[in-house]
């Protein structure tokens, strides 16, 4: 238009539109200047949650620090540059007004896609304020990170059930002396003793002090396995490998919300062995150490079963994730009995439930699922 206008007013020579032509020259230049205001000593801090997960919608807050002392910032887009391939869309904001040396906060809601550890470093603002003529970007950089965890579906109260009779031959829970739940026997009174143990009948019949003993009965304690082993880098064998990984955060995370301890053995280019215990942490690190397993190509399963053998200690119940079916010489092979989760069977589908959201063909990292895409390109 202003070219048009331009040209007109110098084939008729116009004074009116000559001066329409210099108001749109100088609306032009104001709109210009009035970006670069807007966007100067204008910066960003993120704030984001402590942990995400694939399929679930987290929250992302960015605050907007204005340090000019007479111009507010209005009109101000955000987006994201580095580590929106972790969700679903790339991360944007918007911010209407920061008054002069205020700050102002805006929440945006995110859907991961990716699980692992993604930084976020460099974004972008610009706004096109006022007149929409002209558009002005900026690039900034705020190094964060970002933990997604796998996808955590619904488990079947079965599965559970199976988790806590594995191991055991009658009881429910495995009791422990020195407890106060229940009786366990008499021992001889020492000093030190609570007097209020003292088992008066018997120790009247014998003529010496004697105490009860009790126990404290505790639940049965959960070691996960999770092979990751993929012979032929294939799409279907890393989807089945990201359901496994799924599958086995979902039962850490149900059955410590249920109280029992639970741990956890992988290969993660070295061996990850943690001890079963219960606690929010401990559920964190757990989710977090699954977030993080890459390809393994170098150890099979047979392996991880026998790694796995040093761990298991008395009142411990193995269960096994795998991509693919279970031979029965695997599963006998762990002292006691192991209950094995094999990803690609409809009993596995039975007992996990994901949202519908939840596409595990995109779930892996993105340095993975880069490196399947230059294996397919091979192949």
């Amino acid at each position: 238009m202003m070219l048009f206008m331009g040209l007109a007013a110098i084939n008729s020579q116009a004074n009116l539109l000559f001066g329409v032509f210099g108001l749109m020259i100088g609306i032009l230049l104001v709109s210009a200047m009035i970006c670069r205001v807007v966007l100067s000593k204008l910066k960003v801090e993120r704030v984001l949650p402590e942990y995400a997960a694939v399929g679930q919608s987290a929250t992302i807050q960015y605050r907007f620090f204005n340090s000019k002392r007479i111009w507010p910032s209005l009109s101000v887009c955000l987006g994201e540059l580095d580590g929106s391939e972790a969700f679903t869309e790339q991360p944007h904001a918007f911010m209407l007004h920061a008054a002069p040396g205020k700050s102002a906060r805006v929440p945006i809601t995110v859907v991961p896609k990716r699980r692992g550890t993604h930084p976020l470093t460099n974004y972008q603002i610009s706004t096109s304020f006022p007149f929409g003529f002209v558009k002005r970007a900026v690039t900034g950089r705020s190094e964060d990170i970002l933990r997604i965890y796998p996808a955590i579906g619904v488990v079947s109260p079965r599965l559970l059930s199976l988790c806590r009779s594995a191991e055991r031959g009658g009881a429910n829970m495995q009791p422990r002396r020195n407890g106060a739940d229940e009786f366990y026997g008499v021992k001889e009174f020492r000093p030190g003793d609570n007097p209020r143990l003292i088992y008066w009948k018997r120790s009247a019949h014998t003529g010496e002090l004697v105490s009860r003993e009790m126990v404290q009965i505790s639940p049965p304690r959960l070691l996960i396995l999770v092979d990751t082993f993929i012979e032929m880098p294939t799409a279907r064998e890393f989807t089945l490998v990201e359901e496994t990984i799924a599958m086995a955060a979902s039962l850490a995370n149900r059955a410590m919300d249920s109280g029992m301890a639970v741990g956890l053995c992988a290969w993660d280019g070295h061996w990850i062995s943690i001890a079963p215990q219960r606690g929010k942490r401990h559920c964190r690190d757990i989710l977090a150490a699954l977030g993080d397993l890459p390809i393994n190509r170098t150890v099979p399963g047979q392996q991880l079963v026998e790694q796995s053998l040093r761990h298991l200690g008395e009142g411990v119940t193995p269960v096994l994730f795998t991509p693919r079916s279970v031979q029965p010489t695997l599963a006998g092979q762990a002292r006691g009995a192991m209950l094995a989760v094999s990803a690609g069977s409809e009993q596995a589908r039975s007992w996990f439930h994901f949202d519908s959201a939840v596409d595990f063909s995109r779930s892996m990292p993105a340095n993975q699922a880069d490196g399947l895409g230059k294996s397919n390109n091979g192949g």
